[in-house]
C-alpha cells in the first residue's frame, strides 16, 4: 500500500494553460493549496520545455518528503499544443507583446505567478541557464514578490554572445535563423517512429542518458517549438549584455550561484569575475563535471546538490522559511554531525558520508529545540539533525 502511495506521488500532473495569450505547459508535482508554506517553481533554459526537468523535480518532491510542490512552467509556446488548442490564443495580443521574445518570456513568467501561485505562498525559485537571467528580471521588475531563495543553475546572465557557445550560436541564431527553419520545418515532416530514432541515435553518445527526456526532445521537434526557441535564442545573443549587479546586490542573500566547470555557454571566468564582485555572496564553482544541460544525465544529482546548499544546517522538509545557504562563520570549518537522511529518497548512498540517524525522544528534542521532521516521523520515529554546537547531543549519539 506504502508502495501504490509513493508510486502515485512520484506522478505529476501536467496542464496546458493559456498565459499572456501564448500555450503553456506547466509540471506539477504536488499541488500548491492554502496550507502549503513553500512552492518550488522551475524557470528553464532555452528550450524551455518542462518534461526535461522531470528527474530533477521528481528528486527535490521527494527529498523534501513531498510537502512541499514543485512546479515548472515553459517558456511560451516551448511546447506541443494538445488537440484542443492552439498555440496562440490571441494571434494579435501576442504579436503586439512580443511573447516569445526575452522581454515577453519574462513577463510571461510574472503573469504565470500573479494568476497561479497563491499570495500566502513564498517561493523558492529555481532558475537554469536563461532562466537564472529570468529570475533576476522578475526580482528587479517586481522587488514584491515572496522569493525566499533562487537557485541559478549554469546562469547565463551576462555577455552570452562572447562566450564560446555564443560565438558559434550568434551567426546561426541571428543571421542564419531562417535557413536552420528550413531544417527543421523538413525534420518535423518525419514519422514519430523515425525521429524518435534519430533522436535516440543523437543522444546515444551520452552513457549516462536520462530515458525520460528522449520523449521531450521528440516533441520538441516541431517546426512551431523549435521556430520560438531559436527565436529567443536569438535576442538572447543580442540583449543579455552586462551584468546587473545592482539586482544581485539588492537580493544577494537570496541568491546561490552554480557555476559548470566546463560551461562553453558561462565559462569559469564569469565565475571568477561574479566572485570577484561580490564575495561575500553564494556562488559556486561545479567540481563534479556536470554539464550545462545537466538534465540530459544528471538531474538526480544536481537536484540533491541544489537542496543541500539550499537547505544547509536544516532539514529538507522543514515547513519554515530556509536559512542563510552559508552556515555561521564559526561553524564554516566545524564538520556538523547529520542524520543519515530520510526514508525512501533515491540513491543507495543516501549522503551516506554526511548522515547518520539517530533516534530522540521528543523529551530530548525538545531540550535541544530541534523541530520536528513529520514525514520521517510517520515512517521511522523521529528523525533528527544535530550540531556539534550542541554539548548535550554528545550524551545521547
Amino acid at each position: 500500500m506504502d508502495d501504490i502511495v509513493t508510486h502515485n506521488r512520484d506522478e505529476p500532473q501536467t496542464d496546458f494553460i493559456y498565459c499572456c495569450g501564448a500555450l503553456t505547459e506547466v509540471l506539477k508535482f504536488g499541488s500548491c493549496q492554502s496550507l502549503q508554506k513553500v512552492l518550488f517553481l522551475i524557470i528553464p533554459g532555452n528550450p524551455g520545455v518542462v518534461g526535461f526537468y522531470r528527474t530533477f523535480m521528481q528528486t527535490i518532491y521527494s527529498m523534501c518528503g513531498y510537502r512541499h510542490p514543485v512546479w515548472a512552467v515553459s517558456h511560451a509556446g516551448h511546447c506541443e499544443p494538445p488537440d484542443t488548442m492552439d498555440m496562440i490564443e490571441d494571434a494579435s495580443a501576442a504579436a503586439l507583446s512580443d511573447v516569445f521574445g526575452l522581454n515577453g518570456q519574462i513577463e510571461h513568467k510574472l503573469a504565470f505567478v500573479r494568476k497561479h501561485a497563491p499570495r500566502e505562498t513564498s517561493l523558492v525559485l529555481v532558475g537554469h541557464s536563461i532562466g537564472c537571467y529570468i529570475i533576476l528580471e522578475m526580482m528587479r521588475r517586481n522587488p514584491e514578490l515572496k522569493i525566499i531563495k533562487a537557485i541559478m543553475l549554469f546562469p547565463t546572465i551576462e555577455r552570452m554572445a562572447q562566450t564560446p557557445q555564443g560565438k558559434i550560436m550568434t551567426p546561426v541564431l541571428c543571421e542564419m535563423r531562417y535557413l536552420a527553419y528550413l531544417s527543421v520545418f523538413l525534420l518535423s515532416l518525419l514519422p514519430a517512429v523515425l525521429k524518435a530514432s534519430l533522436i535516440k541515435l543523437l543522444l546515444g553518445g551520452i552513457c549516462s542518458l536520462d530515458q525520460t527526456v528522449v520523449q521531450p526532445t521528440t516533441d520538441v521537434v516541431l517546426f512551431p517549438c523549435v521556430a520560438n526557441a531559436m527565436y529567443l535564442g536569438g535576442q538572447e545573443m543580442r540583449k543579455v549584455l552586462e551584468r546587473d549587479n545592482i539586482t544581485i546586490r539588492k537580493n544577494l542573500k537570496k541568491l546561490i550561484f552554480y557555476y559548470g566547470g566546463t560551461d562553453n555557454w558561462c565559462p569559469v571566468q564569469y565565475y571568477h569575475d561574479i566572485k570577484q564582485d561580490f564575495p561575500h555572496g553564494d556562488v559556486r564553482l561545479c567540481k563534479k563535471g556536470f554539464r550545462h544541460a545537466f538534465v540530459l544525465d544528471a538531474g538526480s544529482e544536481v537536484a540533491k546538490m541544489a537542496l543541500r546548499h539550499l537547505c544547509g544546517d536544516q532539514l529538507p522538509n522543514w515547513p519554515h522559511y530556509f536559512p542563510p545557504s552559508l552556515p555561521p562563520p564559526n561553524l564554516q570549518k566545524a564538520r556538523p554531525i547529520w542524520s543519515r537522511g530520510h526514508v525512501g529518497l533515491p540513491g543507495e548512498d543516501n549522503w551516506r558520508r554526511e548522515w547518520r540517524t539517530t533516534q530522540l525522544s521528543k523529551h530530548n528534542r525538545s531540550m535541544l529545540q530541534i523541530p520536528e521532521c513529520g514525514f520521517c516521523t510517520q515512517q521511522l520515529g523521529l528523525t533528527v539533525k544535530v550540531h556539534q554546537q550542541f554539548t548535550s547531543a554528545s550524551r545521547l549519539l
